[in-house]
């Protein structure tokens, strides 16, 4: 969103500072010690009660513009769905049956890619062929084991 909003102002050029898996305190630590060496506007996710006071309480101590672009989503979303949130930290990053899917295709992609191990071609999906090792076409073998 705010590379989004940046691409707005023709005579600006921003740096962009990104901190993910911000999760504990030591980690918030650092993280506000580099915003008070550079300080600029600082756009955030995070969910954890503690760690957005903080955040907040530490921008307003050094001036510095700060915004949940989250908080006003999951209002949103509520209202909506009319339910509440679950709160849960990192939830889309969960690990599921599909994500090992995904895994186990690109690791059966790299086995038999340029060819090698042609056992269990047969277990494929799809297979392309073409010359090797240029961008013209690929030699890769794609959406093995149940595709991806």
């Amino acid at each position: 969103m705010a590379r989004a909003v940046a691409a707005q102002y023709a005579n600006v050029t921003p740096v962009e500072h990104v901190y993910p898996l911000v999760r504990s305190q030591k980690q918030l630590d650092r993280v506000l010690d580099e915003i008070e060496e550079a300080p600029g506007i600082v756009l955030f996710t995070l969910l954890e009660k503690d760690l957005v006071a903080r955040l907040e309480d530490k921008c307003k101590q050094i001036n510095v513009l700060s915004l949940s672009i989250i908080g006003p989503v999951m209002q949103l979303f509520e209202a909506y769905l009319g339910a509440a949130t679950t709160g849960r930290v990192g939830a889309q990053h969960v690990l599921n049956a599909e994500y090992f899917k995904r895994i186990d295709a690109l690791n059966y992609t790299m086995i038999h890619d340029d060819g090698q191990h042609v056992e269990g071609l047969d277990e494929a999906d799809v297979v392309l062929v073409g010359v090797s090792r240029t961008s013209l076409a690929c030699s890769a073998l794609l959406c093995g084991g149940g595709g991806v």
